[in-house]
């Protein structure tokens, strides 16, 4: 079975001094590999082809037969690495969290711990007999967090 870890560390040799980095590589037992690749800006087919050429010259087909997909982590795909959720810093995103509560919200902070959301609720206020909506900000751990998108508004 062809390794992950040995692609993914061509792919970021051959990624150096670029835009674009290393989301996610997948292999099942029938040797089909999908390498998931995401950028800062954009990511174009062409940069996807060349990274494609690029791994496939450094493996040998003869020693093992594999098929490799190269592909760039789709705008409703889960957020699965640090660097994605620090490129949406500032625009809305849709969380599910593990208690099963689905959040929109924008995207304010990400560190190696987890993310800071701000959001509207309908909260009681004193003196008030009616719900008010009031600004939230709160922080979640990634241990908390199903998953992250960007959400996408088409209105």
């Amino acid at each position: 079975m062809i390794d992950c870890k040995k692609i993914i560390e061509i792919a970021e040799a051959k990624l150096t001094g670029t835009d674009l980095f290393v989301v996610e590589c997948t292999a099942s037992p029938a040797n089909e590999v999908e390498l998931l690749i995401d950028s800062d800006t954009s990511v174009g087919i062409d940069s996807c082809v060349e990274l494609s050429r690029a791994i496939e010259a450094e493996l040998d087909r003869d020693a093992e037969d594999f098929a490799l997909t190269v592909a760039s982590a789709g705008i409703g795909s889960d957020l699965r690495c640090l660097r994605q959720y620090r490129k949406l810093i500032g625009r809305p995103v849709e969380v599910l969290l593990a208690s099963g509560i689905k959040l929109t919200a924008t995207l304010d902070a990400a560190d190696e711990e987890g993310i800071t959301l701000s959001y509207e609720e309908k909260q009681a206020v004193e003196g008030k007999k009616r719900k008010q909506t009031v600004a939230v900000s709160h922080s979640y751990p990634f241990a908390e967090i199903k998953y992250t998108r960007e959400y996408l508004d088409f209105k």
